[in-house]
């Protein structure tokens, strides 16, 4: 009878052909310690301030679904109130996963890159006195890689919270609706005697729209805010 095919046996066998068994331990942290080294230099080049050079891509090598037009980050910025800036901006820890996607790009396009951009909530940001990253890699004249997309996914009534912020119109139209239900709510009772007219109402709602109004420009002024598409790519909280 044949003795039966230990697989184990068989692959030290193959290893051991190649590599002596004792160097094979020394091998491996080699390989773990330029790993680490790569991956503490993608993260400093992510955290780094002042950026020199341009990225050197070979765009063939690149998805065209992943790449984008300024203009489509900023219509999506302006949309949802998000920031476009440096990566060396934004707060929290790069994940090890969008580390790796950097890593796996260079060596795919022979290259080092040297300036990163993050799309993200104000809040994930640390900005200057004046809910959803992305990860995107300059490409020059206007375009954008995104590298790698984390965290949680964006509230879906977001879009329609952060409306009237989009500009002046819409925060106009906002006030106009607020204080007609307002006006629609307020028991006219309280402040007629029998039946009220419609000029009673058109006067409440003349009040209501100038509360209303009043309040919002103080909000506005007093957190020096501004319109979505003044701030989608500013580097000021106070913007």
């Amino acid at each position: 009878m044949l003795p039966k095919t230990n697989l184990e046996t068989k692959l030290q066998r193959i290893r051991d052909k190649r590599i002596p068994s004792e160097d094979i331990l020394s091998e491996v942290k080699s390989i773990f310690q330029q790993n680490e080294i790569e991956r503490t230099d993608i993260s400093e080049r992510l955290k780094a301030k002042n950026h020199i050079g341009e990225n050197t891509c070979n765009l063939q090598l690149l998805k065209a679904e992943k790449m984008y037009h300024i203009s489509d980050i900023k219509k999506i910025c302006v949309e949802y109130r998000l920031r476009f800036l440096d990566s060396n901006f934004f707060k929290k820890e790069i994940p090890e996963e969008a580390i790796s996607k950097i890593r796996e790009l260079e060596k795919e396009h022979k290259s080092t890159f040297v300036t990163f951009k993050i799309v993200a909530p104000a809040k994930l940001l640390k900005l200057e006195n004046a809910d959803d990253p992305l990860l995107f890699l300059p490409l020059g004249n206007d375009y954008f890689y995104l590298i790698h997309k984390w965290g949680n996914d964006l509230h879906p009534l977001r879009k329609w919270l952060m409306w009237p912020y989009k500009s002046f119109e819409n925060l106009v139209a906002a006030v106009f609706a607020i204080s007609i239900l307002l006006t629609a709510i307020t028991p006219m009772g309280a402040f007629t005697k029998g039946e009220a007219t419609n000029q009673e109402y058109l006067l409440l709602f003349l009040f209501m729209f100038k509360a209303v109004g009043g309040i919002v420009l103080f909000y506005g002024f007093a957190k020096g805010k501004n319109f979505n598409n003044a701030i989608w790519n500013s580097k000021y909280y106070n913007a």
